[in-house]
């Protein structure tokens, strides 16, 4: 049994044992409602669904087989339902709830395939139905989740078949199903027992090879982390030692962070299609779960992984840095995060099972344990008090956990941190941050302070300091309560609950209290409450008080709003105290209670009294419960009553007279003290007995009053009163129990896994109501409740008041009263009891137990309750419909009496939000390496644990009889609760929004509980949209109330309220005075519909035979009839009726009888539709369109490419026919299409949206087009990154409808077209250009019979005259309609269509001499288009020989004169080199017989590039005057003659590797990239502009690039040459590229090459040549940037060689005078050596430091530049250190610290 349900108030834990068999019951009916055959029975099992929630949620003691039945069935249940999407995301949810918490003990087999079906065929085929996309989206996020929970089920062998799958998938990574089947891998790959043996090294490096191929991509890179990840974790035994370097090199750069003042994101993140990112749960940054996964599960014994791990964090750690925050810092706070909880739980699974005998070897032992820890704990020094809250709050949390872990590291650095935060003056939030570091490490301290102080050891020493620590930091504690520093207060009262939580009791005489003598804590106690008191004076409301019924008791301030701190730490401080300590403070709170008034300050006050009482009720309640209430009843003495509050002997004389109030000052003492008062009692129970007299007479007195503020305060006094007579509450909840309290000064924490039945001692002591207190309650409910309903029934029928103003005062004054009563007694007042349909009543079934207390009044009163509240709320809607108070009032009594356990629900959900805040502090985690302890969970106080089994109750109380309703058949509500449902329905249409809303919420509670309710409400409701008369505030009534999911989910099944509710919207004929409000409502209504629309159930359909219902068919008719524009409906309705008969035709499809005569009626009708002056219902019918035709009976399919005509017609063919072919159709059509693209001024600004930048639309009519939702795969299927194709706006969803119609009519479409497409093309507006590159694309891509012939007879023709036309701005179109045209077929893309080899050829051809250069570089730009979409792995010989044939003619026009040209044949090259690589790479045979593309000089094109490239450097070089003015005689002649052409080579040769970076098509030409690095570096800066901006947007995007091993050695060769350069801007911008070089490659680098990297750059800190200055300062920082990452012997040799160096210089200064010193390159060389040394560790103080830094300071007095890099480089010290510096300075000597100050300015801070 779970400990919750062990330790539920008795009564209710009695009633749980009979929970097993009620669920076994409950399966059953679930199988019995569920017939094999026929798949539309699953809409009757989904009523059980939440039922079964209800036992997983109620952690029900169910037996397992009932469950692996209930999963199985639920399986094939989910299977056989494969186009109800709605009953699959219900079974799903709920098979995935059931399956996470069974997972280990059910034993399954389960089958991959069918899941990978249905998402398919949902999801990923383009003839989806018409479900809305919100079911859509969480259909899918259900299917993956369900997968994900049967993964650990798949059966052996399942991994090698979904490889298989998906292999081919991912072979070209320039397509889009390249990133879906990275997904699919993902998500379906099992990493469990039985597919152990797939997982081989094979498969692994063919993994990391396939990552490879696209590069910076963060979408790529999760799925494949994540992959690798979950190997690592789940096979331990796989060796992973000689790959450690290339995966870390792949986390480090995962992290997108600025490298050495680069970005910090990538330049040219890849794009992955919209519905990819939407489907596969891709967030966009860094994968850190799956980073810190892998890193964990790696660390093994003798592995070098720590090594690595640590080299991780030494570069990553400065970004956790506070002043070095930015977009990066979430993601590397994640990366945090999962570090340490990852880690705790691979301890924790040590743990448990330490006996498998192969587990050993892998077992972290305790010194990978403190490398660890050691490491993680330079990323918390950092990130402590980072700015960013999150960040400094997973710190403090991972210091907690690690504290259990390795406390002897851990510790200590809290402790100095704590003393650091202490002293300093500058930061305060530091104070908080580590005040919360304390609270959450308290419990490990107390645990280090004893178990050190048990062992007589030296850890004495470490044992005091922790004593020492929570001593200090609870003295401390009282200076952080300060009313104007809210987060340091709720951190420091966090921080005594915490230490609090840890004691078992705190007494005066014995000295156990380990950290306090007792005297000083009775001291303590006196201090820490007069700060309470001085703090609750000082409180200022966060808001006025509002003055209505349902105000809170109060409107708390920051103690009470922001978390439950306050109120926990004021429970466990009481209830820890000792007798005589408790009477101490009980006489301070007394005395401070009877002093003060504070109204700003209630809920504080009364929570004090409330912890105070629930501690020790007898003596508290003698001490503040009595002062306060004969305080308030003799202020109420004098009073003048009003006779309202129940005693009836009220006359009109008596109110006539001028009416009495109270004095502002009376009224407000007397709200105060009531209040108070009200929280106070709320744990009371029978100590309040003894007064119960003065209760009552204070109740009366304050409903007498004529305050309506002493009333309001009345009504929480009776309310709390009742509740804490006859509720269950734990009574014991924060005194310690403990078993063996004498051990131990501690309390015992306890786990909810450890729990067996056996153990008895600790559970709660509950307050069961007395037979008095029930007595008593019953009187109150006669007095306030019955004869309440009783006056409430006179006033209204028997009118006894002639001054409407007195009547309405005693309308509130009664209704109070009842709300009062109920809300007091919430569901101890027994419900009432259905009407059954046979007569008989019979005991409702029993689902699970709960009960909130014991049972008061009778169902007698309940339904009198009712009976009155109907008449009473006709006669105020009839007379006081303008009160909003009564109403508000009336409407809370009508939700209580109707929504029986909605009260204890509401309770329940605030209570959870405080649960979501639960903080660490009282956490101990199941790892616990200080006490030997062996729990299986994490530990709680006691306290926190009865808290949850508490709330746990509630939840019960309100579902026990909330779900019974839904799954009995012959079951009716009763009486009663059909009146209040009418009330409801009046007060839902109110006139005031307030009143509307709430009534509104309670009727959806109401019809959700008695779903027989609904038809009712939908008739009334969708009877006042259709009325045309109807007001505004009715029909806003009415839309919110049908907008809910409940009414939406009833509408699939109930043929009537269908039709109704669809004419109801349609037939709301808009009068010209519509309010806009009412307008966007039923706007809203109908989009919410369509969002969720989930298909319509069978039996709507079949009405249709009795004609009892509207008949479907006439239904369809009657709305189509409606959608025509004749009808002139305003077009906003004529939308919606077009859309309507959309989902309609669609839903219809399953339905033969119907279906054919619907479907071809709607697609004509929507073909007409295309012509429609609507834009709105224009754009709609191209999205009808797309869906409807489907048959394609024309289309040749692809293993039949010659002409065999078939004999099959399309059902539609005839309708479509007709209309296409009146005269002039298509131009119409046309015409109207072109004023949907809008053409933007700015090119830009047009988004690539669905339907473009539609701006003709207002925002309200955004949301109604919103559900064009194409889902499926959208294209084009290849990312887009020619930023030279320009924004086109071709619609793609255009051309695919005309690519439908030639297919689904033939030829005689093709023949309709030709003659308004000929007059389109060569139209001049842009947008009628687009239009018929849309409709041309779409005939070029139908493949259909005849198609052929019409290529020939026109189309080439019409090509090529477009190609030839001069006219450049619908170049864009143009492209995408030839990019539209060659794109594969199928669903990878891997088909040819028909006409790809003939477009191509047409393309080939070569252009007539005359043409303008436009017309060349709109070919380049076609044919790049083209080629985009060609597969490569796949080409056939054709197209190959095409490549090639291209690449020898780009080659040769290389220095093309035009700018424009060059970047498109560069584009055209980049798309060309890489498609030939791709296919190479798969074809290797074929390009071993020597099918080379060769050169004219036989050698290959890269080779060609490379060398033609490396000559031309030099000459470009040598003719750039700026570096070489004295050669500029001698080389004039010869340079300026082929300089031109080199340059414009050269140009195109950088537009080519650009264009490579960007399309992220690098990955196969890597040889290539790193054969142009020495030109990209060295042409930097030249004198040509033009080249040069291209070299550095060139060098920019090469910077990311990381090259592997096969590459990276010419990679290194090429950079040490250049850094030896002789043009020093060479040398400089080799340094540049280095620093990110060194840090993307750190641990891919060999030793070797590292080490002559590092030579090279230390001979450029004395690089002699006169600009170099700059020079030898960029190799400092280079340097400093190698120290950071490279802690081992290289950087410690050059530490000391700087300093022996700089030393030896600074002797020589002082012997001899500087005339003949050394050259001023040597000496700045010698000082940035010590520069590079000082700047590596920016924020910590290795002992090293101190003397570098004031060596460095001596130099200060040389001469320029040297003087200059000191006081430049001192200053950046100080700025980096100066957070910490109040410590860190104790590492310097005075005379250091004299020195350092002299360099820097005259007077300093720190100095």
């Amino acid at each position: 049994m779970h400990r919750y349900n062990a330790w539920l108030p008795p009564p209710v834990a009695d009633a749980t044992k009979k929970e097993k068999e009620s669920f076994a019951g409950v399966v059953s009916s679930v199988k019995e409602s569920y017939t094999k055959g026929d798949p539309e029975s699953v809409y009757s099992t989904l009523k059980w669904i939440s039922v079964i929630d209800l036992f997983v949620k109620a952690k029900s003691e169910v037996s397992l087989e009932d469950v692996s039945t209930l999963v199985e069935f639920g399986l094939q249940v989910f299977h056989s339902s494969q186009d109800k999407l709605y009953a699959q995301v219900r079974w799903g949810n709920v098979l995935v709830s059931l399956l996470n918490k069974f997972r280990k003990k059910l034993t399954l087999k389960v089958d991959w395939r069918p899941f990978y079906d249905t998402m398919i065929q949902t999801h990923f085929t383009r003839n989806t139905g018409p479900e809305g996309w919100r079911i859509r989206q969480r259909h899918f996020e259900t299917v993956t989740s369900l997968v994900r929970s049967c993964r650990r089920f798949f059966p052996p062998n399942s991994a090698q078949e979904i490889w298989s799958e998906f292999k081919s998938l991912l072979e070209n990574p320039w397509h889009n199903s390249a990133f879906e089947g990275s997904g699919f891998v993902r998500l379906f790959l099992p990493t469990n027992i039985d597919n152990k043996d797939f997982y081989s090294r094979e498969w692994i490096n063919a993994c990391i090879l396939q990552w490879d191929s696209i590069p910076n991509c963060q979408f790529w890179n999760s799925q494949w982390a994540a992959i690798i990840a979950r190997v690592i974790k789940n096979y331990k035994s796989k060796d992973w030692e000689d790959l450690l370097p290339e995966i870390f090199s792949r986390f480090l750069n995962m992290f997108e962070v600025p490298v050495a003042s680069g970005g910090g994101s990538y330049p040219f993140s890849i794009d992955v299609p919209r519905n990819t990112r939407f489907l596969f749960s891709n967030r966009s940054h860094t994968p850190s779960k799956a980073i810190a996964k892998s890193i964990v599960y790696l660390l093994r014994p003798g592995s070098l992984a720590q090594q690595h791990f640590e080299k991780l964090v030494n570069l990553l750690e400065q970004y956790y840095h506070p002043s070095n925050g930015g977009r990066w810092t979430y993601s590397l706070e994640r990366f945090l995060f999962h570090l340490v909880y990852t880690f705790q739980k691979r301890l924790q699974r040590e743990k448990e099972n330490p006996d498998s005998s192969e587990q050993i070897e892998f077992c972290l032992g305790q010194p990978e344990r403190e490398s660890f820890v050691t490491t993680v704990l330079k990323l918390i020094d950092r990130g402590q008090y980072s700015k960013n809250e999150h960040l400094s709050e997973t710190v403090a949390a991972a210091t907690s956990i690690l504290s259990y872990v390795e406390p002897s590291l851990v510790l200590p650095f809290l402790v100095s941190r704590f003393h650091m935060a202490l002293e300093t003056m500058t930061a305060t939030h530091q104070l908080k941050t580590a005040v919360t570091s304390v609270a959450f490490s308290g419990r490990s301290l107390f645990l280090m302070s004893l178990s050190s102080s048990s062992m007589e050891t030296d850890d004495v020493n470490d044992a005091d300091m922790f004593k020492d620590l929570l001593m200090i930091s609870l003295t401390n504690a009282l200076l952080g309560m300060d009313a104007n520093d809210p987060p340091k207060t709720l951190a420091t009262m966090q921080l005594i609950g915490s230490i609090f939580s840890n004691m078992a009791t705190l007494d005066d005489d014995t000295d156990n209290l380990s950290f306090m003598p007792a005297e000083r804590f009775s001291e303590w106690l006196d201090e820490f409450l007069c700060r309470l008191f001085s703090l609750l004076q000082h409180l200022e409301p966060s808001s006025v008080l509002n003055e209505d019924a349902h105000s809170p008791a109060t409107s708390g301030t920051f103690l009470v709003e922001d978390g439950p701190q306050y109120f926990c730490m004021l429970e466990i401080l009481f209830g820890r105290l000792s007798r005589s300590l408790y009477n101490q403070a009980i006489k301070k709170v007394s005395k401070f209670l009877k002093t003060n008034i504070l109204p700003g300050a209630i809920a504080e006050v009364g929570l004090l009294c409330c912890a105070c009482i629930h501690s020790n009720p007898e003596l508290a309640i003698s001490h503040l419960v009595e002062p306060l209430l004969s305080s308030v009843i003799s202020s109420l003495k004098g009073i003048p009553l009003t006779g309202f509050g129940g005693s009836g002997n009220f006359t009109s004389q008596s109110l006539n007279k001028e009416r009495a109030t109270l004095s502002p000052a009376l009224e407000t003492s007397i709200d105060y003290q009531l209040k108070v008062l009200s929280i106070a009692i709320s744990y009371g129970g029978p100590s309040l007995l003894h007064y119960k007299d003065q209760f009552k007479e204070t109740i009366h007195s304050a409903f007498e009053s004529p305050s309506w503020k002493v009333n309001i305060a009345g009504d929480q006094v009776l309310r709390s009163l009742l509740g804490s007579f006859v509720l269950y509450y734990p009574v014991d909840q924060y005194k310690s129990v403990s078993a063996n309290s004498s051990l131990t000064p501690l309390e015992e924490w306890i786990s909810n896994k450890d729990f067996s039945n056996t153990e008895g001692f600790t559970g709660p002591k509950w307050h069961i109501p007395s037979e008095e207190e029930i007595q008593f309650a019953n009187e109150l409910l006669n007095l306030h409740l019955e004869s309440a309903l009783d006056e409430l029934l006179k006033i209204c029928q028997d009118k006894i008041h002639s001054d409407p103003g007195n009547e309405k005062d005693h309308l509130k004054v009664t209704l109070l009263r009842i709300d009062s009563s109920l809300q007091g007694v919430l569901s101890c007042l027994p419900d009432f009891i259905p009407s059954f349909k046979n007569g008989k009543v019979e005991n409702p079934p029993f689902l699970i137990a709960g009960a909130t207390g014991s049972s008061v009044g009778s169902i007698k009163l309940r339904e009198k309750a009712a009976n009155i509240v109907h008449v009473a709320s006709k006669y105020l809607l009839e007379k006081k419909s303008d009160d909003s108070i009564l109403l508000l009032l009336l409407i809370r009594i009508i939700e209580a009496l109707g929504n029986y356990g909605s009260s204890e629900y509401e309770e329940w959900t605030n209570h959870r939000q405080a649960w979501k805040l639960e903080s660490v502090a009282i956490i101990e985690p199941p790892v616990n390496f200080i006490m030997p302890s062996r729990s299986k969970g994490k530990k709680r106080p006691r306290w926190a644990l009865i808290d949850k089994a508490y709330m746990h109750n509630t939840w019960r109380t309100s579902q026990s009889s909330y779900h019974l309703f839904r799954t009995i058949k012959n079951i009716s509500p009763s009486e009663s609760v059909n009146l209040l449902l009418d009330d409801l329905l009046n007060l839902s249409v109110h006139s005031y929004d307030t009143v509307r809303t709430l009534a509104g919420r309670s009727l959806v509670k109401m019809i959700k509980r008695w779903p027989s309710l609904i038809a009712k409400c939908v008739h009334t409701l969708t009877e006042n949209l259709r009325n045309a008369n109807t007001p505004e505030y009715m029909v806003l009534g009415s839309c919110a109330v049908l907008g809910t999911q409940t009414v939406l989910k009833h509408l699939t099944l109930e043929p009537k309220s269908f039709s109704s509710f669809l004419l109801g919207i349609l037939l709301r004929q808009v009068s010209h005075h519509e309010s806009l409000k009412s307008q966007k409502a039923i706007n809203e209504l109908f989009v919410k519909y369509n969002i969720y629309f989930s298909g319509i159930s069978r039996n709507v359909f079949w009405k249709s035979e009795n004609n009892s219902g509207t008949d479907f068919a006439a239904l369809v008719s009657e709305i189509s009839s409606m959608s025509f524009e004749s009808t002139n409906l305003h077009w906003r309705y004529n939308l919606m009726a077009n859309r309507v008969l959309l989902l309609l035709a669609m839903s219809s499809r399953n339905e033969p009888s119907l279906s054919s005569k619907i479907l071809s009626e709607a697609a004509g009708h929507f073909l007409k539709n295309l012509k429609s002056q609507l834009p709105q219902t224009r754009i709609l019918a191209i999205s009808a369109l797309n869906m409807l035709l489907k048959e394609s009976p024309y289309k040749l399919s692809h293993e039949e490419q010659s002409d065999l005509q078939e004999n099959t017609k399309s059902s539609l063919e005839g309708t479509l026919s007709n209309i296409f072919q009146e005269e002039g159709f298509f131009t119409e059509t046309f015409d109207s299409l072109s004023n949907v693209h809008i053409i933007s001024d700015t090119e830009n600004s047009s988004s690539r949206s669905g339907h473009g930048n539609s701006s003709f639309q207002s925002l309200a009519d955004k949301s109604i087009t919103r559900f064009y939702f194409d889902f499926s795969s959208s294209w084009p299927r290849t990312p887009s990154w020619i930023s030279f194709f320009g924004s086109d706006t071709f619609y793609s969803s255009f051309a695919r409808i005309f690519k439908r119609l030639v297919q689904e009519c033939g030829v005689p479409v093709l023949h309709s077209l030709k003659s308004a497409l000929e007059e389109f093309v060569n139209a001049k507006e842009r947008s009628k250009q687009c239009v018929a590159a849309e409709a041309f694309a779409g005939l070029l891509h139908a493949d259909v019979i005849g198609l052929v012939e019409a290529w020939d007879s026109w189309m080439n023709v019409q090509l090529q005259s477009i190609l030839l036309a001069p006219s450049v701005e619908s170049i864009p179109e143009w492209a995408a309609c030839i990019r539209y045209a060659v794109t594969g077929k199928g669903k990878y893309g891997t088909r040819v269509p028909l006409l790809r080899q003939r477009i191509l050829d047409c393309l080939i051809q070569p252009l007539p001499q005359t043409v303008t250069t436009t017309v060349v570089a709109k070919r380049y730009s076609f044919l790049s288009a083209a080629l985009i979409e060609v597969s490569p792995p796949r080409m056939p010989l054709s197209e190959v020989e095409l490549h090639h044939k291209l690449l020898q003619e780009l080659l040769d026009r290389m220095s093309h004169p035009t700018a424009h040209v060059r970047e498109a044949i560069a584009i055209a090259l980049s798309v060309l080199c890489s498609n030939i690589r791709l296919h190479a790479s798969f074809n290797v045979d074929y390009y071993e017989k020597g099918n080379m593309g060769n050169g004219k000089h036989g050698d290959s094109w890269d080779q060609v590039l490379q060398k033609r490239a490396t000559e031309l450097v030099v000459s470009i070089q040598n003719a750039n005057p700026s570096d070489n003015l004295e050669k500029l005689s001698e080389t004039n002649t010869l340079s300026d003659s082929n300089s031109p052409d080199d340059v414009q080579w050269m140009e195109t040769l950088f537009h080519f590797v650009i264009s490579l970076m960007k399309s992220g098509r690098s990955a196969f030409l890597l040889d290539v990239l790193v054969g142009f690095l020495y030109p990209v570096i060295s042409l930097q800066e030249t004198s040509n502009k033009d080249l040069s901006i291209l070299a550095k947007a060139a060098f920019e995007l090469l910077k990311w690039r990381i090259f592997p091993d096969a590459h990276l050695r010419k990679a290194v060769s090429i950079l040490l040459s250049s850094a030896e350069d002789p043009n020093w801007r060479t040398r400089s911008a080799t340094l540049t590229f280095l620093r990110s070089f060194m840090y993307r490659h750190t641990f891919i680098l060999s030793n070797d090459e590292k080490q002559k990297i590092w030579k090279t750059v230390e001979k450029l800190l004395t690089d002699n040549q006169v600009e170099a200055s700059f020079v030898r300062e960029h190799a400092a920082a280079v340097l400093a940037g190698l120290m950071k990452g490279e802690d081992g012997e290289l950087s410690k040799n050059f530490r000391e060689r700087a300093y022996n160096e700089a030393t030896k210089l600074q002797k020589r200064r002082k012997q001899r005078s500087s005339s003949s010193g050394p050259s001023i390159a040597s000496v700045h060389g010698c000082v940035l050596a010590l520069v590079a040394c000082v700047l590596s560790v920016p924020y910590d103080m290795p002992s090293w430091l101190p003397e570098h830094a004031t060596l460095l300071a001596r130099f200060v007095g040389e001469s320029s530049p040297v003087k200059s890099t000191v006081t430049k480089a001192v200053a950046e010290f100080r700025r980096t250190h100066a957070d910490t510096w109040s410590v860190q300075k104790d590492s310097f000597t005075e005379e250091q610290l004299e020195v350092l100050a002299d360099t820097s300015s005259s007077s300093s801070y720190f100095a």
